[in-house]
C-alpha cells in the first residue's frame, strides 16, 4: 500500500518540488496553499505524513498544526514542519504543537528522506 502526503505550502514552486521529491520516495502526494485547505484535505482523506510550511496566508503552519492535533482527525498523520526559520523558538514552538519533526528550507531529496525515516515512514 502507498503512503500519502499532503504537501501545505503557499508556494507553489516548493510544492513542486517536494511533489517531486516525494514521488521518487514512492508517495501518493496531494497539495494546500494555506492550513485552511489543508484541513479541508485531512477531514476528506487523513494522509500519512502532513510536509509543512510555516508562514501562510489564511492559516499558518501553526495554527494548522494546533487545529488538527485537537481534531478528532485518524489515524493521527505524521507533521514534518518545513521553514525558513532555524531559531529554536520556533522549532520549540513547533513540537509543542505536535509536530514530530522539522525540516530546513531548501531541503533535498537525502535530508527529506531521512526526515520521513525518522517519524518511520521511509
Amino acid at each position: 500500500m502507498s503512503r500519502t502526503c499532503l504537501v501545505v505550502d503557499d508556494s507553489k514552486v516548493i510544492r513542486k518540488v517536494a511533489r517531486h521529491i516525494l514521488e521518487t520516495l514512492d508517495f501518493e502526494v496531494d497539495e494546500a496553499g494555506d492550513g485552511r485547505e489543508a484541513l479541508d484535505r485531512c477531514s476528506h482523506a487523513v494522509p500519512d505524513v502532513v510536509l509543512l510550511d510555516w508562514n501562510m496566508p489564511v492559516m499558518s503552519g501553526i495554527e494548522f498544526l494546533r487545529e488538527l492535533r485537537s481534531s478528532d482527525v485518524t489515524p493521527r498523520p505524521k507533521v514534518v514542519f518545513c521553514t525558513t526559520e532555524n531559531g529554536t523558538a520556533h522549532i520549540k514552538a513547533a513540537l509543542d504543537a505536535g509536530a514530530d519533526e522539522y525540516v530546513m528550507k531548501p531541503f533535498d531529496r537525502d535530508t527529506l528522506a531521512s526526515k520521513l525515516q525518522f517519524v518511520g515512514l521511509a
